[in-house]
């Protein structure tokens, strides 16, 4: 059996990228290191068993990649309260690529980006939460 274990972004501050994720978006932070082979200093985060990796290079600069339909890759982030989840994106400031968006007795999302324009989803299964 194979076992999902985590998603990577790679950001261009580590520190910045670990506050963002653990102060505004509420995932909990595990470890940071440093690969000297490679020269990239990486974080780990976690949200309910699922794993985000940071990753910030150290010897190149950072391109900020371009954000596009359909807005992949994605992490995805499920939501019991999407009116919650906008509040806290508003309250903070978070940078809105699209939505909410509905479909109706189904879902609602809302993709928003960090500051490194890496695309993250959240999602309300409404049919799940009836």
């Amino acid at each position: 059996m194979q076992i999902n274990d985590h998603t990577a972004f790679q950001v261009s501050d580590i520190e910045k990228a670990i506050e963002f994720y653990t102060k505004i978006i509420g995932l909990n932070f595990k470890f940071k290191s440093i690969n000297e082979a490679e020269q990239e200093a990486y974080a780990f985060l976690e949200l309910d068993g699922g794993s985000l990796e940071l990753i910030q290079k150290l010897n190149s600069d950072y391109e900020k990649p371009t954000i596009k339909p359909p807005y992949c890759p994605h992490f995805a982030i499920e939501t019991k309260n999407m009116n919650h989840t906008m509040n806290m994106i508003k309250k903070n400031h978070v940078n809105i690529i699209k939505g909410p968006l509905e479909i109706k007795d189904e879902e609602k999302w809302v993709y928003i980006s960090d500051p490194d324009n890496n695309v993250i989803e959240f999602i309300e299964w409404v049919s799940k939460n009836k």
